[in-house]
């Protein structure tokens, strides 16, 4: 997932009216920042009578790692679809069976029976999307469809490219850009990519999140960076385009899971529940401007949602589009030490 972090423990509580029986009390949400829709919340609120708490954080690793800390006090939390894997191995979310819910009926058929939650036994999804560059094109023409934007960035943009610091999208990114593949343990593929990137890192002007306004502002020219994120970033600033690497590029969904030591799990159900219903993901998806995977939303999704070139990919770069999978111990460890230098 996958904007702008809007602040540590930031909250969002809204005040609520009369609703249905057997519904009140707290719902804390833990989500990446700038990604859920204050409307959502809002109308989530007043049907159920929940007052609501939304928790940022910038990336999986640092999501993982605080739920992993225990003493959080977080209700749901979103993953990446990579992530749920790891999430359920150490026991760290429910099994609430969300396909027993009313409207899971609303989810697509491709979404259903995914490699990371065969059934979806413990999430439900939030959005769906892919990793590429933004670049502006007032500083660069040429082909965007490619990640030497930032592993051998042209003359035009060397000390302008920010790379956003999700260790799992720029490793596959790098893997695929020097022909290998997301989660090898090859050591000399892994030893190719440590090189390219510590010396692209030299053209680079910083590693960092918060792209939707930096790029907005143009005080970012061109970055790693999320398809509906730079979909805002257009909206701000039409100068700016999507690429999609040729070399391979991710894709990426983000769900909704119960966490195993949730106070509020009720209420937690409610708002899976409510995710599925098309009106509902339709907000989630015109705030974020990502797609979702809820038959029937588009209906009520912005006209521009529906051509939109950070949404609609080019028929000859779908195939470059992978689903990254979870890694294995031994690949996270080699990833972990590359990334630990790349960061330092």
């Amino acid at each position: 997932m996958r904007l702008r972090l809007t602040g540590a423990l930031a909250a969002l509580a809204f005040a609520v009216a009369a609703t249905p029986a057997g519904a009140a009390g707290d719902l804390n949400i833990f989500n990446w920042g700038n990604y859920t829709s204050p409307e959502l919340i809002e109308k989530f609120s007043k049907e159920y009578d929940v007052k609501v708490t939304i928790t940022d954080y910038d990336s999986n690793a640092t999501a993982l790692a605080k739920v992993k800390a225990g003493g959080h006090g977080f209700d749901i939390v979103v993953p990446s679809h990579s992530y749920i894997p790891i999430f359920v191995s150490e026991g760290l979310l429910l099994e609430s069976r969300p396909d027993h819910l009313e409207n899971f009926k609303n989810v697509s058929p491709e979404w259903v029976d995914v490699p990371w939650d065969p059934g979806r036994h413990y999430s439900v999804p939030w959005q769906w999307g892919t990793t590429g560059v933004a670049v502006n094109r007032e500083d660069y023409t040429g082909d965007i469809n490619t990640s030497a934007i930032f592993l051998d960035p042209p003359d035009e943009l060397v000390g302008k490219v920010n790379v956003v610091p999700e260790m799992e999208d720029v490793m596959a990114m790098a893997l695929m850009y020097v022909g290998s593949e997301s989660c090898t343990t090859d050591k000399a593929a892994l030893k190719k990519t440590y090189d390219l990137l510590m010396a692209a890192k030299q053209k680079w002007l910083s590693m960092d999140y918060g792209m939707t306004d930096k790029m907005s502002s143009g005080d970012v020219r061109a970055s790693v960076n999320w398809n509906g994120s730079t979909f805002r970033i257009r909206l701000a600033n039409p100068t700016v385009e999507y690429g999609y690497p040729r070399e391979g590029y991710p894709v990426w969904m983000d769900s909704v899971a119960i966490l195993a030591d949730a106070n509020n799990v009720d209420n937690a159900k409610l708002f899976m529940n409510f995710i599925m219903d098309p009106e509902n993901a339709a907000m989630i998806s015109s705030f974020a401007r990502y797609a979702n995977a809820i038959v029937g939303s588009d209906a009520y999704m912005p006209e521009d949602m529906k051509t939109a070139p950070e949404i609609v990919v080019p028929a000859d770069l779908v195939a470059a589009g992978k689903f990254n999978a979870t890694c294995s111990p031994e690949a996270q460890k080699l990833y972990t030490a590359i990334w630990t230098e790349l960061t330092k």
